[in-house]
């Protein structure tokens, strides 16, 4: 028997990543558009490469179904930006005389904040800075600016162009609406929706579990790597359409400390798999505001401390205008999910020891190019990242009309040399096309290595002449180490855990042996006495306490921290997760440190102040071990009897409820509080009063509220609940 084809079918493409068609109509929807969903199409063989007229061009989706909720357990749920530029250039949507330009255009559907996000954050990555009063904000001479203003159109065929011009947009509310052709949509709860044509439906549900997060299209591995002087590993040699690897990105290590250059897709992925936690990383230095350079970026949104992010103030307000359109937020809150330090450009910047240049680079959006060195044996050892360049060609005919005008020759001749300065080792875009570099352009570079990367194609034979590819997790050595950088961080960690404790207790603890533990590895169950405690120095661990309650331990984190002679057995399981570098200590000897300093009463306060802190929305999710224990050394404890007030302005603090109810007054409004408050006096206006009233006997702890907003994660909760409060305010 033959069994005719649905109507209306449903793919499981990955985690979170539905494909529907209505082949009968030409409707190819993908619903949900997290990191590398155009690679997880490629995949599974819904994007593939077809020919006709000796034209060779891709298929792929038409339509985006966006997800109602822009983050999923710490991933960006909604990045429409890749694969709206698939449609429009691999498929040839937006290209004239092609035979995919119908005049039918890329249709996003959605709730309407979303859409709204997606639009204005998709503009600004087609185009960064739009006027020539936003790139002279960044201090760029007017001269520099209305250079850069050129090239930016001549890159978009003369014309920027609105979201609404390159794509048709369907709000989805309450009631169902018709796509097109009979094809209907319907919201039947929240990120669930129906598709219908005619007696077929099919359902989709776009809400990740608590267990799950996007997954990325390929298998990375695991790497156990040594902290270097100054060194550089290669993370990412791909492009936004390689299915097998990371998208072009580095990792510099100096004196031992970790720099990432670039925050692509699956950032998460690369860092697990290298063994490097979250809490290792120094710094972030960003090229620009491109997804396969930016998408990585919400790993540090909904992080415990602010990440140091270098770029020039060009490139920095490029990425925190996107950043603040795709999360609906303001501009000057990049502030405060980052420690931003702006760099000169084209000067050497000293960042502690480590020197970087940032230049300009020829592209759609603002970019710069980074050249790193450190003096060491008599000269300076240099590294070079050129992602996203343009070839000498590109540049010559940016340039033709204008060669002979002081400012176009000069930028002409100051990107030119940016590109092929000679350096130790120098990692080069070689994607060609109208926006990317040429391996040829560097068939004279004297640089002692280069790197050919940002492609999804093998080397060819000319290209290989040039240089070579590097392989993820790979190690080219600048300066090598002649000390062990772990010692120096085992005894940080521990004056932290320790502070009034003499050094020559804790070089007992850092006397223990030095370990490298394989992933997977089991250190101890739950209900069993450990046999040691662990002082990560590298990597993170998974905590199992019961089925379906898990938590993890990154680099710093000391396990079993509170382990006594009260206390000796393991409240979890705990399990490597990656390569993990650790101090191993006996349980024993850390007993009697403990006894010997007279530390029990105090671990036992801290840790009942730490286990209530983790059971609390407000700091329940990605709060790593040192700043819980921070936090709870910072609480105060109040009481307040019932009918007391007094002016939140007068007793500025993040105050938690712990026992009773509080009612807070601001313009004759009231709402009532049973978990937290405090940050009204920094989101409100500075003329807002708050009152705070007593209707029953309340004990708070108070936390310093300027501590507390250096948290992003607690920043990110705070402001989304002052938000969701002040829409709420009841007379």
């Amino acid at each position: 028997m033959i069994i005719a084809p649905k109507k209306i079918e449903k793919i499981k493409v990955a985690t979170g990543i539905y494909w529907v068609q209505v082949p009968e109509v030409n409707l190819y929807i993908l619903c949900g558009c997290p990191a590398d969903s155009v690679k997880h199409l490629k995949k599974r063989g819904l994007i593939a490469k077809v020919e006709r007229d000796d034209l060779e061009y891709e298929t792929g989706p038409n339509a985006i179904l966006l997800s109602d909720a822009l983050l999923q357990n710490g991933g960006f749920s909604n990045l429409a930006e890749f694969p709206i530029l698939q449609m429009l250039y691999s498929q040839g949507m937006h290209i004239p005389n092609h035979p995919n330009n119908t005049g039918t255009k890329p249709l996003i559907i959605g709730a309407a904040d979303q859409m709204e996000a997606q639009l204005e954050y998709i503009h600004r990555g087609n185009y960064g800075l739009v006027t020539k009063e936003e790139i002279l904000a960044t201090g760029i001479s007017e001269e520099v600016a209305e250079e850069i203003l050129r090239f930016k159109l001549k890159f978009a065929f003369g014309k920027i162009t609105t979201p609404d011009e390159l794509v048709d947009q369907l709000i989805v509310e309450d009631s169902k609406v018709e796509i097109r052709d009979g094809v209907y949509v319907a919201r039947k709860a929240f990120n669930e929706y129906e598709f219908a044509y005619g007696e077929s439906v099919v359902q989709v549900n776009l809400n990740l579990k608590s267990s799950e997060e996007y997954e990325a299209p390929y298998y990375l591995g695991y790497h156990n790597i040594k902290r270097e002087y100054f060194a550089v590993l290669h993370t990412g040699e791909g492009n936004a359409w390689d299915v097998n690897r990371p998208c072009m990105a580095s990792v510099v290590m100096f004196q031992g400390k970790i720099y990432l250059i670039d925050a692509g897709p699956d950032l998460m992925t690369s860092l697990n798999a290298l063994g490097i936690s979250i809490n290792e990383i120094e710094g972030i230095f960003n090229t620009h505001a491109h997804d396969d350079h930016f998408a990585g970026l919400t790993a540090f949104l909904k992080s415990d401390h602010r990440i140091k992010y270098f770029a020039s103030p060009l490139v920095r307000a490029s990425v925190a205008k996107k950043l603040s359109a795709l999360m609906s937020i303001t501009e000057e809150s990049f502030n405060h999910y980052f420690d931003v330090q702006d760099l000169e450009l084209d000067e050497w910047n000293n960042i502690n020891g480590l020197e970087v240049k940032p230049m300009i680079s020829l592209h759609p959006i603002e970019t710069n190019i980074f050249y790193f060195r450190t003096f060491w044996d008599n000269t300076y050892r240099t590294y070079a990242h050129l992602a996203d360049i343009s070839s000498l060609k590109k540049l010559d005919s940016m340039f033709a009309d204008r060669i002979s005008q002081n400012g176009s020759y000069n930028l002409y001749h100051k990107i030119k040399d940016a590109y092929l300065t000679p350096t130790n080792l120098k990692k080069i875009d070689i994607g060609g096309g109208h926006v990317h570099g040429d391996a040829n352009d560097f068939i004279e570079d004297t640089s002692d290595k280069i790197v050919l990367a940002h492609t999804d194609l093998p080397l060819t034979d000319a290209q290989k002449e040039v240089g070579s590819v590097a392989p993820f997790g790979s190690v080219d050595l600048l300066t090598p180490t002649n000390q062990n950088v772990l010692t120096k961080f085992a005894y940080d960690y521990l004056r932290f855990y320790f502070p009034d404790t003499p050094d020559y207790e804790l070089a007992i603890l850092v006397n223990c042996p030095f370990i490298t533990i394989n992933a997977g590895t089991t250190l101890f169950r739950k209900g069993k006495q450990p046999d040691h405690i662990y002082l990560l120095l590298t990597g993170f661990v998974e905590l199992i306490f019961e089925m379906g309650i898990r938590n993890s331990l990154s680099a710093g984190s000391l396990i079993g921290y509170y382990i006594d002679d009260r206390e000796i057995v393991a409240k979890s399981t705990c399990i490597t997760s990656c390569y993990v570098q650790a101090v191993e200590i006996p349980t024993s000897l850390y007993k009697d440190f403990v006894r010997r300093n007279k530390m029990i009463q105090k671990l036992d306060e801290v840790e009942s102040l730490v286990h209530y802190l983790e059971c609390t929305w407000l700091f329940g999710d990605n709060i790593s071990l040192p700043v819980y224990i921070k936090t709870a050394q910072k609480i105060e404890k109040e009481s307040y009897r019932q009918g007391e007030q007094f002016e939140l302005r007068d007793k500025e603090g993040l105050y938690i409820v712990k026992n009773g109810k509080v009612m807070l007054d601001s313009d004759n409004k009231t709402y009532i509080c049973e978990d937290f408050f405090g940050a009204e006096t920094a989101f409100g206006e500075p003329e807002q009063g708050f009152k705070v009233y007593f209707p029953e006997d309340a004990d708070l702890y108070k936390i310093p509220l300027d501590y507390a907003l250096e948290i992003p994660i607690i920043y990110w909760k705070l402001n989304e609940t002052f938000l969701r409060r002040q829409k709420d305010l009841v007379s």
